[in-house]
């Protein structure tokens, strides 16, 4: 029986039901954010801080902020609350936050140490209502191969999951290399993770070749994604993104989530920000 013949046979309420449900999931719905490692440099030297991204998502009309920790001050309330304060205040949501993490560990003490990082990190986002957090599998060691590799990050995260689940936090494995440089090999580890709070941090700049195929092929499991102005092509060459190809490719996979700006090229930040979230902007509410 196909779905149509199945819909005639239910009562017209429940019938009406799925056919929204079904409408509703294939219906994307896209959000613009920054990243705050687009700015770096200012965050390490301390001419700009976590607030200043606040007022600048409210200036730049962007809804969201990905928080790099890496230059966080502190992860004690006295830094955690009043900046959670300031988001909500201005009507700016926290919604993730990115941390340094490597999976590719055997079981043993080196694991047992990232595995309690990453619980803290969970904390963390929680306290700031960020309800996602990035992860990186990390680097094939040279005493292993891919299959072993994968399955360590495997094992990693069906029990990181645990406790973020706890938390309401998704982990996002990114595509970043190493273990995941290949989309192929992200599915598998997802798949066999297997839960609702584990999926992938899709990073439109990060694939070494063909990046237009692979993002393609991991978009059914993107829980976030990074928005870079250069993508590399089929041969490897860095060139430079089709913004509009990209949108429509979340579109019609009916993605539901945000596109944050990562900037890493060589112009200010300062100023090519502001121009890229405009552009990106334009895009998503078109």
């Amino acid at each position: 029986m196909n779905r149509r013949d199945l819909l005639k046979t239910l009562p017209a309420g429940m019938a009406a039901s799925l056919m929204a449900q079904t409408s509703a999931a294939k219906k994307a719905r896209l959000r613009t954010a920054i990243c705050a490692y687009s700015f770096r440099t200012e965050l390490q030297a301390k001419t700009m801080t976590y607030e200043d991204l606040v007022h600048l998502a409210v200036d730049l009309d962007a809804d969201g902020l990905d928080l790099t920790v890496y230059w966080f001050p502190s992860t004690e309330d006295s830094f955690l609350l009043p900046l959670r304060r300031a988001a909500y205040k201005n009507a700016v949501e926290i919604y993730s936050i990115s941390v340094r993490t490597d999976m590719c560990k055997p079981a043993g003490e080196a694991r047992d140490k990232q595995a309690g990082e990453l619980r803290n990190w969970v904390d963390v986002a929680n306290k700031l209502g960020a309800g996602h957090i990035r992860v990186f599998g990390g680097a094939i060691p040279k005493t292993s191969n891919e299959q072993e590799a994968a399955g360590w990050v495997t094992e990693m995260l069906k029990e990181a999951q645990k406790y973020a689940g706890s938390k309401g936090v998704i982990l996002g494995l990114e595509n970043h290399g190493g273990i995941t440089e290949k989309a192929s090999t992200i599915i598998n580890i997802v798949k066999a993770v297997d839960s609702p709070w584990v999926g992938v941090n899709l990073d439109t700049g990060n694939f070494v070749k063909d990046a237009y195929a692979q993002i393609e092929q991991i978009l059914p499991y993107a829980v976030n994604a990074q928005f870079k102005e250069t993508i590399r092509n089929a041969s490897g060459q860095p060139v430079k993104a089709d913004w509009p190809r990209l949108v429509k490719m979340f579109r019609d996979a009916g993605y539901k989530g945000y596109f944050a700006l990562e900037y890493e090229e060589k112009e200010s930040a300062k100023t090519a920000v502001p121009r890229l979230t405009r552009e990106l902007n334009k895009l998503v509410r078109s």
